[in-house]
């Protein structure tokens, strides 16, 4: 006997709804092919086809549907044979859809890896090492307390934060890696979060080698199949350790006991997309609702993060050895104000390299700037060449010989002339990672060099093979942006340069100070991991700003005191709480105008206890031919500014060519 079932269906689109859909029950259908909650279908949605999640079944209408059952169309087919979502994930879901003011569509599909239609017969990583070979490595006293407390909170059925804080080299791998093998002994699960896979292979590598298959790993290079089929490997308890970037806080972990956050300081946890989540507040709100620990740890961590052990909202567990053998590097600082070499390598810092390489060691030479230079301007009348699609400076290339652009990608050709004045005295300032190259083939002739950036990464695998080459010593010095600066152990490195530490200083963003300071002190941290015989250079126009003068002393603690009590002069977080609302439109007046009207409809909704500030053009108005203006809603109570948030995005009818970003606790305001 044939039976009508009703399914409430969810999309990937920004509206927050669910839509119903019918399924007819035959008595011959196969368990397989009957709708479940976590499963995928595919129906008829207006004129289309799509995909969504079930997320209800039920035998009645909905109160919600607004049609009659003459009106509910039926579902074409069920995509899975098994649900790619239990009950803690959908409520996990759900909560993002909530705190981060999306539609719950999107928060699924967010998380659940959808795109693949079916598993993919290609392995997801390969496993290589020899998996017999267990640790050996002794733990310190610092390290053996750490994982006891950690463990012994395991244990405790309460969720609890802990933070573990200590100079690079001072072995907070190893100490999440004892607390993973212990849990996974208990019969419990692990979610390990490092930054970016690509440029934490060792960590991946330390967590396979010890783990073995009962490691999965989740990261952007997998094909929707290959993440489809590590997500099913998760499920059915043959990955009992995750390893991934920060979309892997998602995964659907049985028996989840513990994540850890490897580098919790790393921009790169918070989403740039829809839902803009933070691996890091998803974490703390999973292992909350699971009553388990969350371990973090960082060698620089985030301002929030070091308030929170101040107040001991974290428990802090503080490592000061490096245990390989090496000594915190000698740190000097380089005035480039007072120096005439108009060389973007000072004659000190040349000498310093020159003798590190007699002495058969490497030097890494770190500038967080990609391109030849930095932007083309004229002597006479200064003009700056900007993007045509985008409001910042273009960068010249010198290998393919075009200015490019590296928010949207255009390219041009380099001017002869001023295009403004038509003056033939034009130039370049600044310097990015080509010049640096040019710079050092030219002082350093018979030196093998190597760089890395993403314009110098063509091919998948290049940036593990090229950091391996240089790991094997065959290369003497290493130039490159951000990629070098994270997680990454070369035992004869002995120099670090830093050509220019003042990059980020002058952004208009009030995290600016902090993301300097964290950038010095991690590059300076590659130097001297395994010999007492580390130097780093830093060349800075501003050798006492707060950033630069600390990261160069290694005094966290007074940078921490500094920027804390500027944050709370200016009432920034952690002592406050934002959301940002930036409006972008391909017409400036409309982006402008919407952005006018929302602050009118805020202003009249939202409570006495939030502030809102603007609008106005974002520090960068134009990006991929889309200008942007920006209100930002600041306040102490995070659920007075989501509510007035929500109101504006699900009341507010925007102009139909007006885009409306909402990103909560933003970590950028560019």
């Amino acid at each position: 006997m044939e039976k009508i079932l009703y399914l409430q269906i969810v999309l990937n689109i920004p509206l927050n709804q669910t839509f119903t859909y019918s399924y007819t029950v035959k008595e011959d259908d196969k368990k397989e092919n009957l709708p479940e909650i976590g499963k995928r279908a595919e129906i008829r949605f207006g004129n289309r086809k799509a995909t969504g999640f079930i997320t209800g079944i039920s035998e009645t209408i909905p109160a919600s549907c607004p049609v009659g059952p003459e009106k509910i169309r039926s579902i074409n087919k069920i995509i899975d044979s098994e649900p790619l979502f239990n009950e803690e994930i959908f409520s996990l879901a759900s909560w993002v859809s909530r705190y981060y003011i999306c539609s719950i569509g999107e928060a699924v599909f967010s998380i659940i890896p959808s795109r693949g239609k079916r598993e993919s017969t290609s392995p997801g990583f390969s496993f290589e090492e020899d998996f017999s070979e267990k640790s050996t490595n002794t733990l310190s006293l610092e390290q053996e307390k750490a994982v006891r407390e950690i463990t012994q909170s395991c244990q405790s059925g309460k969720s609890s934060y802990h933070y573990l804080y200590g100079a690079t080299g001072t072995g907070k791998t190893e100490v999440f890696l004892q607390c993973a093998e212990w849990l996974l002994n208990a019969g419990k699960g692990v979610i390990y979060l490092v930054p970016e896979i690509g440029l934490t292979p060792q960590v991946v590598k330390a967590v396979v080698k010890r783990f073995g298959n009962t490691a999965a790993v989740l990261h952007s290079g997998l094909t929707p199949s290959q993440k489809l089929t590590e997500w099913k490997k998760i499920i059915h308890r043959e990955a009992r350790i995750v390893i991934g970037a920060r979309s892997a806080v998602f995964a659907p972990v049985p028996d989840l006991g513990l994540i850890i956050i490897d580098e919790e300081h790393d921009a790169s946890y918070k989403s740039g997309e829809t839902p803009r989540y933070h691996a890091r507040q998803v974490a703390m709100h999973r292992c909350s609702s699971l009553k388990i620990p969350l371990v973090m740890g960082s060698a620089t961590p985030s301002v929030e993060a070091w308030y929170s052990m101040e107040s001991k909202r974290l428990i802090a567990h503080t490592l000061t050895k490096r245990l390989a053998g090496g000594e915190m590097p000698q740190i000097k600082t380089i005035n480039l104000s007072q120096i005439k070499n108009s060389s973007c390598i000072s004659d000190e810092l040349a000498d310093q390299v020159r003798k590190t390489i007699a002495a058969k060691k490497q030097v890494i030479l770190f500038l967080n700037r990609r391109g030849f230079t930095h932007f083309f301007r004229c002597n006479q009348c200064g003009y700056e060449m900007t993007c045509k699609n985008c409001s910042v400076p273009m960068t010249y290339h010198k290998i393919e010989n075009r200015l490019r652009c590296h928010y949207c990608g255009w390219t041009t050709q380099p001017p002869v002339s001023c295009p403004a004045c038509g003056s033939l005295d034009v130039g370049y300032s600044g310097f990015g990672t080509e010049y640096i190259e040019s710079e050092t083939h030219l002082k350093f002739p018979n030196a093998r060099i190597l760089r890395i950036d993403t314009d110098s990464l063509t091919k998948k695998g290049e940036l593990e093979e090229k950091l391996n080459a240089f790991r094997r010593g065959e290369y003497d010095i290493l130039l490159g942006t951000q990629m070098v600066a994270k997680g990454l152990n070369f035992p004869n490195l002995q120099l670090v340069g830093v050509v220019l530490a003042d990059t980020g200083l002058h952004m208009p963003d009030f995290r600016a100070s902090e993301r300097t300071f964290s950038l010095i002190t991690q590059v300076a941290g590659r130097a001297g991991r395994f010999f007492p015989d580390g130097k780093v250079l830093v060349q800075t126009y501003n050798p006492f700003r707060e950033a630069v003068l600390y990261s160069c002393k290694g005094e966290s603690l007074p940078f921490y005191k500094y920027e804390l009590n500027q944050r709370k002069l200016l009432g920034f977080p952690p002592f406050s709480r934002m959301i940002r609302l930036v409006f972008r439109s391909a017409k400036e007046e409309q982006a402008s105008y919407a952005a006018e009207e929302a602050a009118k409809i805020l202003r009249s909704i939202a409570e006495k206890k939030v502030e809102i500030i603007g609008p106005a053009e974002c520090p960068i108005l134009k990006i991929a031919m889309n200008y942007r203006y920006q209100l930002i809603l600041k306040g102490q109570n995070i659920s007075a500014l989501q509510e007035a948030a929500e109101k504006l995005l699900y009341n507010y009818t925007r102009p139909q060519n007006v885009y409306i970003e909402c990103d909560v606790d933003p970590v950028s305001l560019m």
